[in-house]
């Protein structure tokens, strides 16, 4: 499977307050984006660079800039749109595209509303953000609708996973490389992870 897993002591640190219930949301929200930065380092590092000359207030020199293709952020909503913010800040010249879907709470199948990309997404390396990959059915669609678009160069981010979402993804699109800071042990009968950290959505804008 194309999974990378963040095992960074920071990442885990903070993961472990993410967990936990006594966490409110404005901490939550603050972690969320910490922990997307944190995340953002592994997953960007291959981009490609080139050499530029600069100078330093001492001398001349070769330095490294990044070059190839630029990068395209796709929020899942609602969840993934804190993890865009914290990736603007390393790179704020990223454009940003966005999902929306809702899982039908019968079926646990993904139910598109809304979806807007940048224009030129097939020319860009896409990242694409969600918290939380549970049965793999929202990141599925998002990633085909990419696909859709011509996007070729595809990776996904969550910060918590279950192996069942994992593997549905690995096989429908077995070209992403997904990168999360934790593999759960498994979905509950609800589709919710566990041990999870209960509903991101709601976690991080107060609603229930």
């Amino acid at each position: 499977m194309p999974l990378t897993v963040i095992d960074h002591p920071l990442v885990q640190h903070k993961l472990a307050l993410l967990r936990d219930e006594r966490t409110g949301s404005k901490d939550f929200r603050e972690l969320v984006t910490e922990v997307t930065m944190l995340m953002a380092f592994e997953a960007m590092r291959d981009l490609e660079l080139e050499d530029v000359q600069i100078q330093t207030p001492v001398a001349s020199m070769t330095a490294k800039t990044l070059s190839g293709k630029k990068l395209a952020l796709v929020a899942i909503l609602r969840a993934g749109l804190i993890m865009v913010d914290g990736i603007l800040r390393l790179v704020p010249a990223a454009k940003v595209g966005h999902i929306g879907t809702y899982r039908d709470p019968e079926t646990k199948n993904p139910v598109r509303y809304y979806a807007k990309l940048p224009s030129d997404i097939s020319d860009r390396r896409v990242f694409v953000l969600d918290p939380m990959l549970a049965t793999g059915g929202s990141a599925i669609d998002a990633i085909q609708e990419m696909k859709n678009a011509g996007a070729s160069s595809i990776k996904l981010l969550n910060i918590i996973a279950a192996p069942e979402g994992v593997a549905r993804v690995a096989a429908a699109h077995p070209d992403v490389e997904i990168i999360v800071a934790a593999l759960d042990s498994h979905l509950n009968e609800h589709a919710y992870i566990v041990p999870g950290l209960g509903d991101a959505g709601d976690r991080i804008y107060g609603t229930k």
